[in-house]
């Protein structure tokens, strides 16, 4: 691999990958409510989830349950870049802890 402007060589994807999917777990972990989408067949749709017969309130609330796993994903995604960044900073410095 090259290495990158700042001197660091990054790590290879399938390493980054495993480090992202440790994040997202990491986060997950510490989520007081897992939800998971609703069914969508029509014996699901008034379930104790929410879904209360109407398909649109269903289909709303797997939107905001996507979201808040993308929003997951986001933050496991920043600070796999934010590793990255400090092992750059650290191999440019000498190692030694900036600030």
């Amino acid at each position: 691999m090259l290495p990158t402007s700042a001197g660091h060589t990054p790590l290879p994807m399938s390493d980054r990958r495993q480090r992202i999917h440790t994040l997202v777990l990491a986060l997950l972990a510490h989520q007081s409510d897992l939800e998971l989408l609703e069914d969508d067949r029509p014996g699901a749709i008034a379930s104790p989830l929410g879904g209360g017969g109407d398909p649109g309130s269903w289909i709303e609330r797997n939107r905001r349950v996507v979201q808040r796993y993308q929003a997951l994903v986001r933050s496991a995604v920043t600070l796999d870049a934010l590793i990255e960044q400090e092992l750059g900073s650290d191999q440019l410095g000498g190692g030694s802890p900036s600030g």
